[in-house]
């Protein structure tokens, strides 16, 4: 094996968002990019496929546009008086200014910081982008106080989380193997599956496909990895063994992208939440794409590329984000909900009632098991503390169920009512209809105008392609439902609580036998 070359000061390729130097910057520098500086950092050439056509610039096309500006909106808020603060503090190690989630937690105090910029993030889209910024920081955050788990390569994993935290980079990450003949073994899969096809002076050339790139159009950088439950044979799989960043403008490197919704929706009015919040998700291609080594965290070690996903403190904190995204996403349907039935002159009736009160708890379930994590930690890498991980499978169990059944409420308690409403905003622009639209489709307490508005953004949230994918994406956002439950079990096995419970159905047992009670207080009096 070519020998891993680590002066992470060589790093000239990619964007200029990618290039600073690793060298810490000098007490109390800000650095994160603006608005306009993560746009353009955008704009590097990367290989974006959507509609038959390669996109020139992801930040000008229908696609991608206004998705590219909602995010640079959160960086904007990083710098805004208003907001600063809230989102962003100083690491102490590195003497640097950057988002509360970026950098690792040493406290209970400093999680619940970093859950209040998480959601003031959130709030800006309405909890629909799942993938902003600071998701990866789940695993980046502790990528430096950690380093020493890569070994060879831990001076990468230290310059990358400088770069990351400095810039507040936007990162992501694609972990799964694509749905193809799964049944067999990943070294059986090298045609498909993220490969070293070889290794050079330079780098390691990769090849192969993983998915699901969400978002990844609009990163600086991608995160290639083995999913945690990966089952690598060793002897065979050492070539499957990779941890690598991968740039976007890599020449190797293509995204297939789905359907885009941003693009078909015709107006904010018919499309409020789809035109500007449609993250879309791709299949990330690799064609013999050179990964330089400065890029590189794991190579042909398979114990450290199964094994990083537990060390690294991710299933905690990725749960404590996406929590919070959720809990800030219910809010605004529990609002979108009630505002709706008073629209249809329902909120009276008691179930109606009793559907908004069950929302309403969905949303409070959620946020205080942001607030368990938060407050109930235990130790984490380098001195940081994580969410308790007994809290964080909780979180990432719940989920699934919460938003299905959201769904469920929204078809449940309005019926039909989100279908009326005219085909698109034009309609109301038409002289001779408009007055039947503003006869017959008023609602109690509003306009017509008012209430197509309102039921136009609830038919986004849940009825759209955009609402149906919403629906498939937080159903599996955190794992197929097996391996979910799985994991549960596994990590109640290992860590003990298994045990424990089995413990106590052995008091429970020995309490009594067939000659009755044994112990405790039942026992009956010698003279009975």
């Amino acid at each position: 094996m070519t020998r891993p070359r680590t002066d992470t000061g060589a790093l000239t390729a990619g964007c200029g968002a990618l290039t600073a130097g690793p060298g810490a910057p000098a007490t109390g520098t800000n650095s994160l990019m603006t608005g306009e500086e993560y746009l353009e950092s955008l704009r590097d050439g990367r290989s974006v496929h959507v509609d038959g056509e390669r996109v020139e610039d992801v930040t000008r096309h229908p696609a991608f546009r206004n998705a590219a500006r909602s995010i640079a909106r959160l960086y904007d808020a990083l710098h805004d008086p208003a907001t600063a603060d809230v989102l962003t503090g100083v690491d102490p190690d590195l003497g640097i200014r950057t988002h509360r989630f970026f950098k690792p937690s040493r406290s209970a105090a400093e999680l619940v910081q970093a859950r209040e910029a998480i959601a003031t993030w959130a709030r800006m889209s309405y909890g629909f982008l799942g993938r902003t910024p600071e998701y990866k920081a789940a695993f980046m955050a502790g990528l430096g106080v950690g380093a020493d788990y890569y070994g060879p390569f831990a001076a990468n994993a230290g310059a990358w989380y400088r770069r990351f935290a400095s810039k507040a980079l936007h990162l992501n990450h694609v972990i799964i193997n694509p749905p193809i003949d799964r049944k067999r073994a990943v070294h059986d899969m090298e045609d498909v599956f993220v490969h070293a096809v070889r290794e050079t002076d330079a780098g390691v050339v990769v090849s192969g496909a993983k998915m699901l790139a969400t978002g990844s159009a609009l990163t600086n950088a991608g995160f290639v990895a083995p999913v945690g439950s990966a089952r690598l044979e060793k002897g065979k799989a050492e070539r499957f063994a990779l941890v690598f960043f991968v740039r976007m403008d890599n020449p190797g490197v293509r995204l297939v992208c789905r359907t885009p919704y941003e693009r078909r929706a015709g107006s904010p009015f018919d499309h409020p939440l789809s035109s500007r919040f449609d993250e879309n998700d791709s299949v990330l291609l690799l064609d013999e794409a050179l990964i330089p080594w400065e890029d590189v965290l794991v190579h042909r070690d398979i114990e450290r590329a199964t094994g990083f996903y537990a060390r690294s403190g991710f299933p905690q904190l990725y749960n404590f984000q996406s929590g919070i995204r959720l809990g800030v996403k219910l809010e605004l349907m529990a609002g979108l909900l009630s505002r709706a039935a008073r629209a249809n002159g329902t909120d009276v009736f008691r179930g109606v009632q009793a559907g908004l009160g069950e929302l309403v708890t969905l949303r409070d379930l959620v946020w205080a098991l942001t607030s368990a994590m938060a407050h109930d930690t235990e130790p984490g890498p380098g001195g940081t503390v994580l969410p308790r991980l007994e809290h964080a499978s909780s979180m990432r169990m719940a989920n699934a169920h919460v938003w299905s059944r959201v769904h469920e409420l929204f078809e449940t308690l309005l019926g039909g009512s989100p279908l009326v409403v005219p085909s698109s905003v034009r309609d109301l622009a038409d002289p001779e209809l408009r007055p039947l639209i503003d006869r017959y489709y008023r609602g109690s307490d509003s306009s017509a105008l008012e209430r197509i508005k309102l039921f136009k953004l609830v038919w986004d949230a849940i009825g759209t392609e955009f609402g149906a994918r919403h629906e498939l994406y937080e159903r599996n956002y955190s794992g197929n439902g097996e391996q979910v439950r799985l994991d549960a079990l596994r990590w109640a096995t290992g860590r003990g609580s298994l045990d424990r419970y089995e413990a106590l159905v052995q008091e429970c047992l020995d309490d009594y036998d067939t000659d009755g009670w044994r112990r405790g207080p039942w026992l009956a009096p010698e003279q009975d």
